[in-house]
């Protein structure tokens, strides 16, 4: 189906009206973007985004208690050929997690990162924050077949670790494992367009 170029125009104008805040509309300031233009409808895994080196980019974060586990990792990142972007926190003076599961999500979600990883003391609260961020599906891992199976079957794009739950080496295992797996496709994919219309439900 091709778009004329008025039609475009017309659509271009219109939604300068109501962020430029013409008469009628309320000033720019007053304007509130709804939730379906701050985030994209879905936010496939498949889709990289990529630093200025060309390497895929993977969102980082911790509170701290995950700091130090959230350190390791980025070496491990490192080598497997990502570049890391570090949400924070940069120290093990007590944070809030919900800020940092917020960060990284928000990375995910307007794509200035492939993927993302947040790690505190459970992963379960995280796991919660994340999911509240339209477009993504994020799935706390604890061994490598809860990591596999939240890539081939839920096609997650954050991954919520506990670091008071499992040990540095099992996390990078977890890891690889989460960022080698494909989705599976076939029925999963029917499931997940249900998720994605779950979330699209939501964003008015």
């Amino acid at each position: 189906m091709q778009i004329d170029d008025k039609y475009i125009s017309e659509i271009i104008q219109k939604v300068l009206a109501q962020v430029m805040g013409k008469p009628g509309t309320g000033t720019a300031s007053e304007v509130i973007v709804p939730v379906s233009a701050q985030y994209p409808s879905s936010v496939p895994v498949n889709q990289a985004s990529t630093s200025s080196a060309g390497r895929k980019v993977i969102a980082l974060g911790a509170d701290h208690g995950g700091f130090e586990l959230k350190e390791s990792l980025k070496t491990t990142l490192s080598e497997m050929g990502f570049d890391v972007s570090d949400a924070g926190t940069h120290s093990k003076a007590a944070v809030d997690y919900p800020d940092y599961a917020h960060e990284v999500a928000k990375l995910v979600a307007s794509r200035k990162a492939w993927r993302g990883i947040m790690i505190d003391g459970a992963g379960i609260g995280s796991c919660i924050v994340a999911n509240k961020v339209p477009g993504i599906r994020a799935g706390m891992a604890y061994d490598l077949s809860s990591a596999m199976n939240s890539r081939e079957h839920n096609d997650t794009n954050v991954l919520t670790l506990g670091a008071g739950l499992i040990g540095n080496n099992l996390a990078k295992q977890i890891v690889k494992t989460w960022l080698t797996t494909d989705f599976g496709g076939d029925r999963h994919q029917r499931r997940i367009d249900k998720i994605s219309a779950v979330d699209q439900q939501y964003r008015k």
